[in-house]
């Protein structure tokens, strides 16, 4: 019974691992994303306080700062809500999106100065995001259904981490023609990404920085606490930084309409 046992595991394990030999780079590089994007769901909700400093191309800075709040939805995309705090220009400035997995993102832009909600179309999804290298595209997640995957090498970042080099590309209009994406073996986290312009040129890079765990009823979920972009053509920069984060905290859907940006 012992050797039949044995037979019966070395044999699963033979067909597991030639299942995995036979994936196509296609079929490697969604089951990478399919797994990362797993081991992020199930926050809830979260809380956070962000900075945003633009750099321009001379090495001057801004720093701004917001308030931000997420909302996991259950089968679709989240919904996340950012409002500025300061500095006096941009004060009381709400962005809201709504991610959605099979179809466009949903953003508005709520301008105190002009007392009204903007909706930002999906033909301007590729413009900056408040004077940032961040564009309003970027801004909403990264659902896995919004691309086409493939996996193209393995490899080291930068830091010397042992990562997937996998190419996901927009399915629907994007400023984008392509994007690189470097994933951690050991915890499946995004750590650097290229971003290729319609011509297919190099035109952004994200450095993704600073990874803290929280736990959630009891799963582990990494976050970034700081991305740093790079917009090689423009030579200007823009940071991203997390503080005071929360995960699992208790938000209403009734935050998260257009209604709450005014």
């Amino acid at each position: 019974m012992r050797s039949l046992f044995n037979f019966c595991l070395i044999s699963i394990l033979t067909l597991s691992a030639f299942s995995v030999a036979a994936e196509t780079p296609e079929q490697k590089g969604l089951r990478i994303a399919t797994e990362a994007e797993k081991r992020n769901n199930g926050f809830v909700a979260e809380e956070s306080d962000l900075e945003m400093i633009l750099i321009d191309a001379y090495g001057s800075k801004i720093t701004r700062k917001m308030k931000g709040m997420v909302l996991e939805v259950q089968g679709d995309g989240d919904k996340s809500l950012n409002i500025f705090l300061n500095p006096a220009d941009v004060k009381g400035t709400k962005m809201l999106t709504w991610s959605h997995k099979d179809k466009d993102d949903k953003q508005w832009l709520y301008l105190p100065s002009l007392r009204r909600v903007k909706k930002i179309s999906s033909s301007n999804k590729s413009s900056s995001f408040m004077g940032s290298e961040f564009s309003y595209e970027d801004i909403g997640s990264q659902e896995v259904e919004k691309y086409s995957f493939k996996f193209l090498k393995d490899g080291k970042s930068k830091s010397g981490e042992e990562v997937y080099f996998v190419q996901r590309i927009p399915k629907s209009k994007s400023g984008y023609s392509k994007q690189i994406v470097q994933i951690t073996k050991k915890d499946l986290s995004a750590v650097y990404i290229e971003y290729y312009d319609r011509k297919g040129e190099l035109l952004k890079i994200a450095d993704i920085q600073d990874f803290k765990t929280y736990k959630v009823k009891g799963k582990s979920i990494r976050r970034a606490s700081k991305i740093h972009m790079k917009n090689l053509q423009t030579k200007k920069e823009s940071i991203f930084l997390w503080n005071n984060r929360k995960l699992g905290v208790k938000l209403k859907d009734n935050d998260f309409t257009k209604r709450a940006l005014k």
